[in-house]
């Protein structure tokens, strides 16, 4: 496989700070509905969801799956509404209490920080921020097309009162502004009983076995395998999926498809993973730390990265991640895909693994060097 190498421009132009975000609180019909008026949108990678042609996005490849945001004062609720492809919640700072149901009673589930969620799809969901105002949900959705959203009936009808209305190309037709209003057969009505009836219905308990909360976290402490060699030692717990773990007992939270990965990863000042690519795309997402991505294997491109802030690392690119901060801090990692992520290490990275009795197995995952056939060998 031929080296990618990363050029400044590029590397900026995937640089995603806090700073950086735009938000729209006009993303979605329900805008002006009381209780739902000062919600804010963010879309850091793809438009996601959001109805507004004034969305700003951050940045606009494709990778597979789309990254947000959604923050609003304490008490204020984003609505219920119906996603096609799946819809995963990373609380990273405050409260959120999610319900779901075609009427919002079915259950609900608190998220704090360090809480992911998968909501399934063809489910209606809504939130409310049950935390202070500065509360934060990152959100990732599937696929780089989600088809859009349905939005509960009640929704649809309380927004054209407010002279909102949504076509069926999922455009947000504004009447108060001055937007000519279109046929009705051109706008989305709401969704009748016959198809509300046939939703499938969550309890509880099948809900929360999709939430990871942050104090049940399963960490691996050796994941990878560099995870005993200087420079390494990075914890990992998998949460919707297997991505990228090398070790075997690893196991996810949640493991139905949603074509993406995400875990956290973990570590402590001075630990990371050393140099390795992957063909899959994959976001790094700061929870908390002080981190520094280097990328390329000669003359590597440095950048430091805080809290809340992204970088989209290329696909096939070579890459070093590293918590230069003081105190121990914990990254999101998303990757593209359903199947596992298999890492290709750096020839150095290997010959140290293998001085220090360790390989990679025919299934990639870490094994005992001496046990490894030939062919699993790198010398």
């Amino acid at each position: 496989m031929p080296d990618v190498v990363v050029t400044a421009d590029e590397l900026a132009r995937r640089t995603v700070r806090r700073s950086d975000f735009v938000s729209c609180n006009q993303a979605f019909i329900d805008c002006r509905t009381p209780g739902s008026d000062r919600k804010e949108n963010y879309a850091m990678i793809g438009p996601g969801v959001s109805q507004a042609a004034g969305q700003h996005v951050n940045l606009r490849l494709p990778h597979g799956y789309q990254i947000g945001a959604a923050a609003m004062p304490h008490g204020i609720t984003n609505n219920l509404h119906l996603h096609y492809t799946a819809e995963v919640f990373v609380c990273t700072e405050g409260e959120y209490l999610l319900r779901w149901g075609a009427d919002g009673t079915e259950g609900e589930l608190t998220l704090r920080a360090g809480d992911i969620a998968s909501v399934p799809t063809w489910i209606f969901r809504g939130f409310t921020n049950t935390g202070p105002d500065d509360g934060w949900l990152f959100t990732v959705l599937g696929m780089d097309d989600t088809g859009g959203i349905i939005w509960g009936p009640s929704v649809l009808r309380e927004a054209r009162e407010h002279g909102l209305h949504l076509t069926a190309d999922q455009r947000l037709v504004d009447t108060v502004a001055g937007d000519p209003l279109p046929p009705e057969s051109e706008l989305v009505t709401p969704l009748g009983r016959e198809h509300l009836d046939r939703l499938r219905r969550w309890t509880p308990d099948e809900m929360r076995r999709r939430v990871a909360a942050a104090d049940e976290l399963a960490f691996s402490e050796h994941p990878f395998l560099d995870s005993s060699l200087p420079g390494g030692g990075a914890r990992l717990s998998c949460v919707i999926g297997y991505g990228m773990t090398e070790d075997p007992h690893q196991e996810p939270r949640v493991t139905n498809p949603h074509g993406h990965n995400l875990a956290w990863l973990r570590a402590d000042p001075g630990q990371g993973v050393s140099l390795h690519r992957q063909h899959e795309t994959q976001t790094l997402i700061v929870r908390d730390g002080l981190w520094e991505v280097a990328l390329n294997r000669d003359d590597p491109l440095r950048v430091r990265l805080g809290p809340r802030d992204l970088l989209s690392v290329p696909s096939d690119a070579w890459r070093t991640v590293r918590n230069v901060g003081t105190e121990r801090g914990d990254l999101l990692v998303v990757n593209s895909g359903d199947g596992r992520v298999r890492l290709e290490w750096d020839e150095e990275v290997r010959k140290s693994a293998a001085d220090a009795g360790l390989g990679i197995d025919h299934n990639g995952y870490v094994a005992p060097y001496a046990l490894l056939p030939r062919s699993a060998r790198a010398w």
